[in-house]
């Protein structure tokens, strides 16, 4: 039990601090992303922690896998450079306990990845999908921000807002509307202001501007006539129709639906999805024989090779799902030719690692001379 809780607590301990790590990497880029959309207008300022936390379910799905992988090499690679494990295999501990012990873990790791790639990373898209969608009904009102030139919706007018009062009235307004005809040429460009107005929406979902007091400037590019003109009142419209809902992706579609589904766009994400927490099994029967290191080479001796196979089983996967889409694969082949061929490797890494399989290793080499 002490062996037990040891080598479970030296893996534990590495993939913790290998996961954070890894998150931290990927959070920040994509924070930076995000932040860059958010800077250009996609959407407010205060919804990028939103935008953050919902991306999280779906990294930390792919992190897991990762993660447990260079933790069992770490881990396990000092413990032979150490000499630690020389000791516990004096002392009666095998090559298969560890291998037992480590599945273990690897299966509560499963478990929890299955969680996020099946549950929650969709139940994300779909907020986010939701999320989208009220911003875009509402890009009129939210569009206009005090202090910023900003296109409204429609894209036929730039907006400036000198300041919002309290009760949404708008106060000093500048408006370049840029109509187009047919052939989308501009032929009139209008420049209004006004001393203050508000925004109104309509049941359809129509978002009109209101402007009072103020002045328009009128010129024809064709004609190169120029009118100026007051008015007590202006009205223009910024948004032209309800926002339809986005098309989901099938990324954001719940795995119990997916499941009633016999197309193969649906076979091959319900697989995609499955593929992360049975990855976790396999990647740890590769990693554990990898793990098995020479004191005199260093805990880091096999990490190369290591990520070498994790990179070609991760590029194969993407390859066989694209594939997939673009109907190359059968949805009933699949990716588990993928899975079996990394689990084929894995048990021969293991084999060869055995003192059982060194032994039917000479066996074979005697039969064959």
């Amino acid at each position: 039990m002490i062996i037990f809780r040891y080598l479970l607590n030296e893996v534990g301990r590495t993939q913790l601090g290998v996961f954070f790590v890894l998150m931290t990497i990927f959070i920040s880029q994509k924070f930076v992303r995000i932040l860059g959309d958010a800077s250009d207008g996609d959407f407010p300022a205060q919804m990028v922690i939103t935008f953050m936390g919902l991306t999280i379910p779906h990294l930390m799905g792919v992190m897991l896998p990762l993660s447990l992988f260079l933790a069992i090499l770490i881990a396990y690679g000092r413990i032979y450079a150490e000499n630690e494990m020389t000791v516990l295999h004096a002392c009666g501990v095998s090559e298969w306990y560890v291998v037992r012990v480590t599945l273990l873990l690897a299966i509560v790791v499963s478990l929890i990845t299955g969680l996020f790639t099946l549950y929650l990373s969709p139940l994300a898209q779909e907020k986010e999908y939701q999320v989208k969608e009220q911003l875009a009904k509402d890009i009129g009102l939210t569009a206009l921000v005090a202090g910023r030139f900003q296109k409204t919706s429609n894209e036929e007018a730039v907006v400036f807002i000198q300041n919002i009062g309290d009760n949404k009235e708008l106060q000093d307004i500048f408006v370049a509307q840029l109509p187009k005809d047919e052939t989308g040429k501009q032929d009139i460009v209008n420049v209004i202001y006004a001393k203050s107005g508000k925004v109104i929406e309509a049941e359809s979902g129509e978002q009109t501007l209101i402007m009072n007091d103020g002045n328009r400037y009128q010129k024809n590019n064709v004609t190169t006539e120029f009118e100026t003109m007051e008015f007590a009142g202006y009205q223009m419209k910024i948004q032209d129709k309800k926002v339809e809902e986005r098309l989901r992706k099938l990324s954001a579609i719940p795995t119990k639906d997916l499941l009633t589904r016999n197309d193969s766009s649906a076979r091959t994400e319900l697989q995609w999805r499955l593929s992360f927490p049975i990855s976790v099994l396999i990647l740890t029967l590769i990693a554990v024989p990898l793990s098995v290191v020479n004191p005199r080479q260093g805990k880091f001796a096999k990490m190369f090779p290591a990520l070498l196979l994790f990179l070609v089983y991760y590029l194969l996967l993407t390859s066989a799902r694209s594939a997939m889409d673009d109907g190359v694969i059968a949805p009933s082949v699949g990716l588990w030719p993928i899975h079996i061929t990394a689990l084929f490797v894995g048990w021969m890494l293991l084999l060869r690692s055995r003192s059982s399989g060194k032994k039917l290793k000479a066996r074979l080499k005697r039969g064959n001379s």
